[in-house]
């Protein structure tokens, strides 16, 4: 289905641009979205004491553990946050660097984190309690495939703990895994076709539905930016909703979907796929989809390169921005007639 530009608008952040301020005049909390998905932005969440970045530039993803910590990946490795905004621990190094996407699991020995490491040309799982690094998936070269490169954007894991890793950056294939790392198969190819990607960049397992389905971005697929559904076998199913962009990864909690748009802003749809609420639209295209905005130039409740997202157990969301000085927001929920 096509989104018009009239249900966009419908549901822009509040405030679309503000006025420069001095350095130590205090920021005010933003009020986006509307009905149920109305959120305040938390000004300065996440920043070190000093008011700088604490985690160096992002192109990543973000994920909460059972106790409520919230993790983000950037170029340095993964970082953890309470709640309330403070880093207390991190996984940094060679092997926790560039990790463009992140999925969290509960197994029978504890939390773990699965990784698409794009830069390094694989996917790998971690322990959330040690940062032990327990499977590498490199590219399968059982798969018969021959490949110039292999760079994964993206994983996800079935309930029986089959994994999926998109090769969204190159090849477009999906690599399917059992949970040991067995190499089992592989579907899609890139093109503009339905049944083909053109940039498989972002996705997860669709718990809105039985039996669970593939939920993909299809960041560059033309008409622009397209989610689609596929099966736990490769069998495409359907092309949920198309005109979103360029989303990049999606993220779920119950009936509802957190789509991160690179352009700077961020959709969420509800169970029919329905747009419900626009969060944190950037009107500048200049600013929209860059990279390079500093975090002098950071403008509260307005997105720039929206990246990644995840839901916490009160609905609240956190975002992260590719970007260069590295954000990461958190988005309070709140009730729009003023009851939290």
């Amino acid at each position: 289905m096509r989104i018009s530009s009239t249900l966009i608008a419908a549901c822009l952040t509040a405030v679309l641009s503000c006025p420069a301020r001095a350095a130590d005049t205090p920021v005010a909390a933003v009020r986006m979205g509307c009905g149920a998905m109305t959120f305040d932005t938390v000004p300065g969440w996440g920043l070190r004491p000093d008011g700088a970045s604490a985690i160096g530039s992002t192109h990543g993803s973000v994920v909460i553990d059972q106790a409520g910590n919230i993790y983000t990946s950037a170029k340095a490795g993964v970082f953890v946050f309470s709640p309330d905004g403070k880093v207390i621990h991190s996984y940094l190094g060679d092997q926790y660097s560039n990790i463009h996407d992140m999925e969290i699991r509960q197994e029978e020995d504890g939390e773990y984190i699965y990784g698409a490491r794009n830069a390094n040309a694989e996917g790998i799982k971690f322990k959330v309690s040690t940062g032990e690094i327990v499977l590498h998936l490199p590219f399968p070269g059982e798969s018969g495939l021959e490949l110039k490169k292999f760079n994964p954007t993206a994983i996800t894991v079935a309930k029986n703990g089959d994994i999926y890793l998109s090769d969204g950056y190159a090849s477009n294939h999906i690599f399917k895994f059992d949970k040991s790392g067995k190499y089992l198969m592989h579907f899609g190819t890139k093109g503009n076709k339905t049944r083909e990607f053109n940039t498989a960049h972002g996705m997860t397992l669709d718990t809105r539905y039985e039996p669970n389905r593939l939920l993909i971005c299809d960041r560059n697929h033309e008409p622009k930016g397209r989610l689609v559904h596929y099966d736990l076998d490769g069998q495409f199913i359907e092309e949920v909703v198309t005109g979103l962009g360029m989303p990049t990864s999606v993220a779920i909690q119950g009936d509802y979907v957190s789509v991160p748009d690179l352009q700077g802003r961020l959709v969420i749809l509800d169970k029919s796929n329905t747009i419900i609420a626009v969060l944190g639209h950037n009107p500048d295209p200049a600013k929209g989809g860059s990279f390079n905005v500093p975090q002098a130039e950071w403008v509260e409740g307005v997105f720039s390169g929206t990246h990644g997202s995840y839901w916490d157990e009160a609905g609240n969301l956190y975002v992260q921005d590719w970007n260069v000085s590295g954000r990461i927001m958190k988005l309070v929920r709140v009730d729009p007639r003023g009851d939290k």
